[in-house]
């Protein structure tokens, strides 16, 4: 059993820097190949959901200023809404103060012109009595002369 035992220690011995080869060969790799490696890749991951991120914040930014203009817009029509309402009031108003401007001008024509009218007509009759009572004076005094 003692030579087992030493055929083993001899094992060991020989296949310790076989050992320390492996370990040193571990922490080497990790250290100038997978840590590298590793930032590389943990650098293009940031960079991809960087960019998913960015284009993520981009798209909500530019929903919220398509809102923002949408809003903008909205407003926009209903003062433009707003002020056409109140240029249609102020025309109408405009427009039924002048008809009443016409209305009361016309009046004054009708009862300027009724007036010259009844002032005629007035005249018309005092030359009609006139002439009337002439023709009377005529006719009697042509009746009376023929009786006489």
């Amino acid at each position: 059993m003692e030579a087992t035992l030493q055929a083993l220690g001899e094992i060991v011995l020989k296949g310790l820097p076989t050992f320390f080869l492996l370990v040193f060969l571990h922490f080497y790799l990790k250290k100038v190949y997978f840590g590298p490696l590793t930032e590389v890749m943990a650098k293009r991951y940031e960079a991809t959901a960087g960019a998913k991120k960015q284009a993520q914040s981009a798209i909500a930014r530019a929903e919220a200023k398509a809102r923002e203009y949408e809003e903008a817009i909205k407003n926009a029509r209903t003062e433009v809404y707003h002020e056409n309402e109140s240029l249609r009031k102020k025309w109408r108003d405009e427009q039924t103060l002048q008809l009443g401007e016409a209305k009361a001008k016309a009046d004054s024509m009708v009862a300027v012109a009724k007036a010259e009218l009844a002032a005629e007509v007035r005249g018309a009759q005092d030359s009609l009595r006139a002439e009337s009572e002439r023709l009377a004076e005529q006719i009697c005094s042509s009746v009376l002369r023929r009786s006489a």
